[in-house]
């Protein structure tokens, strides 16, 4: 036999290796493409029905997006515990990445545990307060919202004084959706001196300057935990106090229903303005029972942030906050049946047509 092997076979074992090589190359592609992807949503509860919105949303289009979801929530708003638990999980399970939205600063250290471990964390609806927590945050522009329906009720007051009833979530704990829709509805009324880390810091009376102007007193906050109950209760004590209540901010619609509820039971009636545009809060607001509501969009957060992960995995493209923002703004639409000149709104009819729940 020939110690020296000829032209032909040389090409022939080329174009065999180079076979192999793109075999084995098609092969790592089709997998990393194949490769399924896990991924936590992990809500503030599962009864408030903004987040029953993004778990059903989340479930009906994982399926479709190759993303297997698992869903969890902490027990009630503020359950710290609860979440942090569902974080762990995640980190034990080796999942891919993380949907949150932080129900508090309280879950910060796991939630750089996970990153840490890995796992790719997008914080929804509410960015947490501190920076750098997160690898980005899909959510609605909070301080815009409430600025939109801040405008609307200084022009609906058309210069009256304004006694005003602040229903926050929480007076006890800092949360950014809390802070951003607190301060961005004084900033729309024209109420300045609020401390931006904090709420309940700006001048209890003073002068409001959007629409025509006019005198303010806040009677005060309450924490609502953004349900009806405690948001009745909340106002109950307002009234008690300020009898004569006339604005009512309330940081979602069930908190609104609740001081609507309040009012109507002592014989009053306000100018009540709100946030979520769930079909439940755009009918109060098409009732008449809530003046207002900046409507935002949960499917969007979810099945963006789902997207975002699966890219991220399966071709390396890491998402982008929106040019301008700190996060991806998921957008926000004032819907009122009564608009104001300068306030740029949609009626209810549009609102129902968008309407989430």
């Amino acid at each position: 036999m020939s110690r020296h092997i000829s032209g032909r076979k040389i090409a022939l074992v080329a174009a065999v290796s180079a076979s192999m090589l793109l075999s084995v190359g098609l092969t790592s592609a089709s997998n990393a493409a194949a490769k399924k992807v896990t991924v936590s949503l992990i809500t503030k509860d599962s009864t408030n029905p903004f987040f029953v919105a993004m778990q059903a949303g989340a479930k009906k289009n994982a399926k479709a997006l190759g993303v297997n979801i698992v869903i969890g929530s902490g027990a009630k708003e503020g359950d710290v515990a609860g979440q942090v638990r569902l974080i762990e999980n995640a980190i034990a399970n080796k999942e891919q990445g993380i949907l949150i939205t932080p129900t508090a600063e309280g879950v910060n250290a796991a939630i750089l545990k996970a990153r840490k471990a890995g796992l790719f964390v997008i914080a929804l609806d509410t960015p947490p307060v501190a920076k750098n927590i997160v690898d980005i945050t899909y959510a609605t522009d909070n301080f815009l919202a409430g600025v939109n329906i801040g405008k609307w009720t200084a022009a609906k007051l058309g210069g009256k004084k304004a006694v005003i009833a602040m229903l926050d979530i929480y007076t006890d704990q800092i949360a950014s959706v809390d802070l951003g829709r607190d301060q961005g509805f004084l900033k729309g009324m024209g109420i300045a001196g609020a401390d931006p880390k904090v709420n309940g810091k700006e001048p209890a009376t003073g002068k409001y300057t959007g629409g025509k102007g006019g005198d303010y007193q806040i009677c005060g906050h309450v924490a609502s935990h953004g349900n009806s109950q405690d948001g009745q209760t909340g106002m109950e004590q307002l009234l008690a106090k300020c009898p004569d209540i006339n604005v009512v901010y309330s940081i979602n619609e069930p908190s609104g229903l609740g001081a609507y509820a309040a009012l109507t039971a002592a014989g009053k009636s306000a100018i009540i303005s709100s946030v979520d545009g769930g079909s439940a809060g755009i009918k109060a607001v098409t009732a008449g029972k809530i003046g207002a509501t900046s409507q935002q969009y949960p499917l969007q957060m979810a099945v963006k942030g789902m997207q975002a992960i699966k890219d991220l995995i399966t071709k390396g493209i890491k998402p982008k906050v929106t040019p301008g923002l700190s996060f991806y703004n998921t957008g926000t639409t004032l819907i009122t049946d009564d608009p104001q000149a300068g306030v740029p709104s949609k009626d209810t009819k549009y609102g129902l047509a968008n309407a989430w729940g």
